[in-house]
């Protein structure tokens, strides 16, 4: 993937192997059932990439830090949803996070359009991804950015003592 273009005060880029550190120590930073399914990651942690998992599905936002040094402020992860050839026409995000210190800053939405570009430039046509309902912060941003909610899978998970609803997003990529 090509570097992508966004504003000054971050850089989108694909991801290295070299990230795994940092990237690990965002994923568990962030970590939070506003968002996550899976139980808060413990010691001793697992890589953040693996064999399902690899740098070239991420993306990398950099933005400078308090003291001004770029280092990484969020990732998304952008797969093709099954591996079927009659489904490759779609990608689908798969995990978005941003450091606390670089929320309000546009970091998420770089990410968010940095994915598109991507993947329209890998001839793909659709995007979709899934959301707690109660993200509403998340769903906001993705509404923003042309998503619409396509399904509702009511109560598909049980979080902090409720259910909490599993809600499908897409978009078209076509010009």
């Amino acid at each position: 993937m090509p570097e992508i273009s966004t504003p000054p005060a971050c850089r989108v880029r694909p991801a290295a192997l070299s990230d795994e550190a940092s990237l690990g120590e965002l994923d568990r930073a962030t970590w939070s059932t506003l968002h996550a399914v899976a139980p808060r990651p413990q010691p001793p942690y697992a890589p953040f990439f693996d064999d399902r998992h690899r740098p070239g599905d991420f993306l990398v936002a950099e933005a400078p830090d308090a003291a001004g040094e770029p280092r990484p402020a969020g990732y998304l992860r952008l797969v093709p949803p099954t591996p079927l050839a009659c489904n490759t026409h779609v990608r689908q995000i798969q995990g978005l996070a941003v450091a606390d210190w670089a929320r309000g800053r546009g970091v998420a939405r770089a990410l968010l359009r940095a994915a598109c570009t991507a993947a329209r430039d890998e001839g793909v046509n659709r995007m979709t991804l899934r959301v707690l309902g109660h993200n509403a912060p998340a769903r906001a941003l993705y509404e923003s950015e042309g998503f619409v909610v396509e399904g509702v899978l009511p109560g598909e998970f049980f979080l902090d003592g409720r259910y909490v609803d599993d809600v499908l997003m897409g978009r078209s990529l076509a010009p």
